[in-house]
């Protein structure tokens, strides 16, 4: 099973970008899939999470103050994640993270991770 995000780059204070996220491989079922980031010297930390199993996602970072939204697709093992009025201190590497079911058993998996850079 492989995870592959996409969609950061570098965008202005109070601007927006979107990732996404796909799901591929052996998958039997997907339990959750969620946003993580993690900047350097600090621990990765949620950004949102989906509801198990369902299509809308439930709890989001402290941080995040309405700022986000997070979607997915469960047809096409997908999640998005909006983000809107960026700030420099959301820069950070964007990890997907799904708990899949490979037809045998459980596991949790990392995506590559895609860098978002706000900054003037």
């Amino acid at each position: 099973v492989h995870l592959v995000e996409s969609g950061g780059g570098l965008v202005q204070p109070g601007g927006s970008l979107r990732l996404s996220c796909v799901a591929s491989g052996n998958i039997f079922s997907i339990n959750s899939m969620n946003w993580y980031r993690q900047t350097p010297g600090k621990q990765r930390e949620l950004v949102a999470a989906s509801s198990s199993g369902g299509n809308t996602f439930t709890r989001y970072g402290d941080f995040v103050k309405g700022r986000f939204t997070g979607s997915r697709d469960n047809t096409k093992h997908t999640v998005d994640l909006q983000m809107n009025n960026l700030k420099p201190e959301d820069t950070a590497v964007y990890y997907c993270n799904a708990d899949v079911h490979d037809g045998s058993s459980w596991h949790y998996y990392w995506g590559q991770g895609t860098q978002v850079t706000v900054s003037s």
